[in-house]
């Protein structure tokens, strides 16, 4: 589909007073960013006023190249639900068949979807679909029209070549060499197709998200913490310089002493001419009111010691200057955090700050490499082996991530060892990730081991290059992760779906557990592949536009491809229209680390 502009708007008035509760919103532009990487987005939040909403919605339809509005929220059956009634009048066609559509597939997954009065409908060149308030409902809203939205826009366009083709491809036979990625089999001598569909990357995501347990004590531990103590606990010295009572105005005055931070304050009684030197941080006397900064005084004497006796303030003292009230960064009254954010950096700090040693529980990790044919990096090399890189990789990545690796193991291709193993690790810890095992070969045992030890597995192949084996399966509380043995494919199926389940698991809002997504350009022309495709590129700003450059094979076993990896560009599955990704196209990119720019030119 050729660029166009969405657009999104939050209706909802809860969220247009606090913004940061709006969940439907950002998952509705993840999604359109997903599914059109040649789309823009553009969002915004209103109340559920009627007038509001029409003014909102009018601003956008007069924007030529606007062509999606998305709504969600106010379709219910509350007095304050007025999104279809905002709507109506600035059509000027409806489109009842795409609300059926809508709403008989949602009604597959709940019978609630009955009391969603969202319209769809064409105003000017542009077309409004009214979805749902809740994260899950636009979810499945969008997915249901995602695929008829390209061929919608060319009807409203009247772009007609486009329309003829669809219209050919759809009464035509299928093209040669088409995949499906749905198809399965028993895995059997006779049939050796996958019993594992293979799914969305997306739906992946959603089904960790909807299984793996968010730890709910950091409300009570940390989120709802109040300070004990008052931050600063006196009034604290701004600047270094002079205390002084503001009521003494200008002129010269008799220092009485020095006042360094971590003295206690100071209560000599000090008349209007008479001052401290005060350091920065230090606590003011207790019937000082204000500090003058050094520069704004001159020294014009010191005593037989050497110390300053008498200084000359050349500004007008005022009350309150330069001095940081007691408990101005942080009261008692106060919470300690003032908003949710499991960050290790944020937590250790702001509980240092206030004295507390409390040490915030994280999720326990154990990372598991399989195969007979792996070495330690510590062994000799030895014929027909191979050193095993997966668990140092995996191990520094948590580490890097603010995680710690509890165990790591090396197992041979024993379902006996497997099973055994993976038994008394899930005595001891929450996750996980084991790396090779879960393919088709005869020695992958994990797949089997996993359904013995009554794990339910929610995943066993996932649409995408590289990482297509990534399993993910569950029992109770406990999780695990079974990634591909080739080094590149652990490496992205780590940051694309352990990752963000861990930091789930830690208490994380779920908008910060995937990796940061930023659009770059294309260095490269790049063949595309049947399936969507992660690929390594390093990071080049020009001029403030981010240009990505492949690096190099992208083979899954050449772990040389993640050296200066600063993304994983996301690239769709190739079409008879779009067999290659052009240099200069934009493409979204997950983030890989925090220094992502290589280069600036």
């Amino acid at each position: 589909m050729e660029s166009i502009t969405f657009g999104v708007l939050t209706i909802s008035d809860s969220c247009c007073q606090e913004p940061a509760k709006d969940r439907s919103g950002p998952r509705l532009k993840q999604l359109v960013a997903e599914a059109f990487t040649n789309a823009q987005v553009i969002g915004s939040i209103v109340p559920d006023d009627k007038e509001l909403i029409q003014q909102e919605l009018r601003k956008w339809i007069e924007r030529e190249e606007l062509r999606v509005i998305l709504t969600t929220g106010g379709t219910g059956f509350a007095p304050r639900d007025v999104t279809p009634e905002a709507t109506r009048p600035l059509l000027d066609k409806e489109c009842p068949q795409l609300s059926l559509v809508i709403t008989l597939e949602s009604l597959k997954k709940t019978q609630f979807a009955a009391l969603s009065r969202g319209l769809c409908g064409i105003a000017g060149n542009t077309l409004i679909l009214n979805f749902p308030g809740s994260e899950k409902a636009v979810k499945e809203c969008f997915e249901t029209v995602r695929d008829l939205l390209p061929h919608a826009l060319h009807l409203i366009g009247d772009e007609v070549s486009l329309v003829r083709k669809t219209h050919a491809e759809v009464q035509g036979p299928a093209p040669r060499g088409h995949i499906c990625p749905h198809k399965t089999g028993a895995g059997s001598d006779s049939d050796r197709n996958s019993p594992f569909p293979m799914l969305p990357v997306q739906e992946v995501l959603s089904i960790i998200f909807d299984t793996v347990q968010r730890t709910s004590s950091l409300d009570k531990m940390l989120w709802q913490l109040n300070s004990p103590v008052n931050i600063p606990p006196f009034r604290a010295s701004i600047k270094d310089g002079y205390a002084m009572k503001s009521t003494g105005f200008s002129g010269s005055k008799r220092v009485l002493g020095c006042i360094a931070a971590g003295d206690a304050p100071n209560s000599t009684p000090l008349a209007e001419d008479e001052c401290f030197k005060i350091n920065t941080g230090a606590p003011l006397p207790l019937e000082a009111d204000c500090v003058v900064q050094v520069e704004d005084t001159k020294l014009l004497q010191r005593d037989k010691h050497g110390r300053e006796s008498l200084v000359d303030i050349i500004v007008e003292p005022m009350a309150g200057l330069d001095v940081r009230p007691e408990g101005c960064d942080l009261s008692t009254k106060d919470r300690v955090f003032p908003a949710p954010d499991p960050s290790p950096v944020v937590v250790k700090s702001l509980l240092a700050s206030v004295g507390n040693r409390l040490a915030v529980p994280k999720p326990r990790v154990a990372i598991v490499s399989t195969g007979s044919e792996l070495l330690s990096p510590r062994d000799q090399p030895t014929p027909g082996k191979i050193f095993d890189s997966n668990t140092t990789m995996l191990a520094e990545l948590l580490l890097y991530f603010g995680f710690d690796c509890v165990h790591t193991s090396v197992l041979s291709d024993s379902f006996e060892q497997t099973r055994e193993s993976l038994s008394d690790l899930f005595e001891v810890v929450d996750f996980v990730i084991c790396s090779g095992g879960v393919s088709m070969g005869d020695k992958d045992f994990v797949k089997p081991v996993l359904e013995d030890l009554q794990f339910k597995l929610h995943c066993g192949r996932v649409n995408m290059k590289p990482g297509k084996p990534m399993t993910f399966a569950s029992r109770d509380e406990k999780y695990f992760f079974g990634l591909p043995g080739n080094p590149v494919s652990a490496f992205v199926t780590f940051h694309l779906f352990a990752l963000p389940a861990i930091r789930w698991a830690a208490g994380w809002d779920r908008q910060k557990c995937a990796l940061p997504v930023i659009n770059v350009k294309l260095l490269n022309g790049f063949n595309l592949d049947s399936r969507p495709e992660f690929v390594r590129a390093s990071v080049i700003s020009r001029s403030g536009e981010l240009y990505a450059s492949v690096n190099g094979d992208q083979i899954s076993s050449r772990l040389q491809s993640i050296v200066g990896a600063d993304v994983l560009v996301n690239l769709p599955g190739a079409t008879s229209d779009r067999p290659v990704a052009k240099a200069g196209e934009v493409f979204p990119a997950s983030v890989l680390r925090y220094d992502f720019i290589s280069k600036y030119e």
